[in-house]
């Protein structure tokens, strides 16, 4: 059963990896918005508030790291655990991503049996902040 409450986004734009998250996430609980690029996403939070939103950093029209900026400058955008899912898995990278303001970094290819908690656990996580 899902949470309306428990509004998470996947940003991706290659769709069996959307599929799969959302799917992964829709059996953990979440209730889950899937969007293919970022102009989807941000017309839909103009009207929405998720608690996560879990994104790719290359995407075909605005970066990873472009949207979590914009995020970050709405009015509850610090409240929303935003999570890099990125192919860039050099060891640097993870320090990069989160330096950057993400609140977590999982590389591609991700565990799809540890994947609900690490994402419900930053949830917690960032809610008790």
């Amino acid at each position: 059963m899902q949470d309306e409450n428990m509004k998470i986004c996947v940003i991706e734009d290659m769709l069996p990896i959307r599929k799969l998250i959302k799917t992964i996430l829709e059996k953990a609980g979440f209730t889950v918005f899937d969007f293919p690029n970022a102009k989807s996403f941000l017309d839909w939070i103009k009207d929405n508030e998720p608690i996560a939103v879990v994104v790719d950093i290359l995407l075909p029209d605005i970066n990873g790291t472009e949207l979590l900026q914009y995020i970050r400058e709405l009015n509850n955008g610090n409240k929303i655990a935003i999570v890099a899912v990125t192919g860039f898995a050099q060891t640097s990278d993870k320090e990069k991503y989160l330096q950057l303001g993400f609140d977590a970094y999982i590389p591609k290819p991700i565990n799809t049996l540890t994947f609900p908690d690490e994402i419900k656990m930053l949830i917690e996580q960032k809610s008790n902040r």
